[in-house]
């Protein structure tokens, strides 16, 4: 629990960063907010406590942006730079998320947070942002991907991984994938107020209507599915589709997922357990995927391949 919030922590702030971190139940009857120089955060005493007090039912948070040196309080005036970009899918997250990972508007993200079932906070790291950019950018991501449109403040706070969102019964672990390691600036972004109408998702999340073209993702979708469905090697695949797709920012990523996914849906489509399909997506990227990531990452995986069958059959 304390690695993975440390790793989130150093991945997402650079040394001698401030940070805030604000602790809450969910009646909001009781909030602390600790601000503190990010080495300190990351103490191993420090983060013992912070789950002590998860363990006693506050939700661990963190501002998604750094403040000056100094600061007293969590306001707009404190923040010290624009790190991140971020986006709240809470509302059909499954399929909203697979419409970003498929869209050629926002370039891969750097941080996924699958905050409950079916929600998810995204991040990307960016520089050369001042605020008005970043609050410009944020509502064009929650117009186009269907994110909450109320956040878009810079001083927004961001669930930490590693820990339990106790808005739930029972507790549900706030996991982390990290699917790419650049740093984004306005260019990699090609965010309109028509984005919208140009995102576009899996074919079985989605359905394009009034149009017969599609987009190289939802070719390379089909391709894979009909390849698998041959019976060739996943592995294979993999390699060959991160060779086609050489424009992704993190081809790789993007091979991996389209394939396991893929292979997730057939599986569930002959009626194999979903622990037994978790258990062959684990087993497949063991070697290229940490290990503390490889379970939660296929977990989520297995639950969107269920999520796309029940669309289906409800379409």
């Amino acid at each position: 629990m304390k690695t993975i919030a440390a790793q989130f922590l150093t991945r997402c702030f650079a040394p001698g960063d401030t940070i805030a971190l604000l602790l809450r139940r969910v009646c909001a009857a009781s909030t602390l907010q600790r601000i503190v120089p990010l080495e300190r955060a990351l103490a191993p005493r420090y983060l013992g406590w912070l789950a002590h007090q998860n363990a006693e039912g506050l939700n661990i948070y963190v501002a998604a942006n750094p403040l000056h040196s100094g600061s007293r309080k969590r306001t707009k005036e404190s923040i010290a730079a624009v790190r991140h970009l971020y986006l709240d899918l809470d509302i059909d997250g499954v399929a909203r998320l697979a419409a970003l990972r498929a869209s050629a508007v926002a370039p891969t993200p750097n941080v996924i947070l699958s905050t409950s079932e079916g929600k998810y906070q995204v991040l990307w790291r960016v520089s050369g942002f001042d605020f008005e950019m970043q609050e410009a950018a944020l509502k064009l991501l929650a117009s186009t991907f269907g994110g909450d449109p109320a956040c878009t403040d810079c001083n927004r706070v961001l669930r930490v991984p590693g820990f339990l969102n106790r808005k739930y019964d029972p507790p549900y672990a706030v996991t982390v994938e990290y699917p790419s390691d650049a740093t984004w600036t306005s260019a990699d972004f090609a965010l309109t107020p028509s984005s919208a109408n140009e995102v576009l998702s899996f074919e079985g999340i989605r359905h394009r209507k009034q149009s017969s073209t599609h987009t190289n993702s939802e070719r390379d979708w089909v391709w894979v599915l009909r390849e698998l469905s041959h019976g060739e090697d996943a592995v294979t695949l993999t390699r060959v589709l991160a060779s086609r797709r050489s424009d992704k920012p993190n081809p790789v990523y993007y091979a991996q997922r389209t394939v396991d996914i893929a292979s997730a849906l057939l599986w569930l489509d002959e009626s194999v357990p979903v622990a037994d399909v978790i258990t062959m997506l684990e087993a497949r990227r063991e070697l290229e995927i940490p290990v503390a990531l490889c379970l939660a990452r296929a977990r989520e995986i297995a639950a969107t391949a269920q999520r796309m069958i029940g669309r289906r059959r409800f379409a």
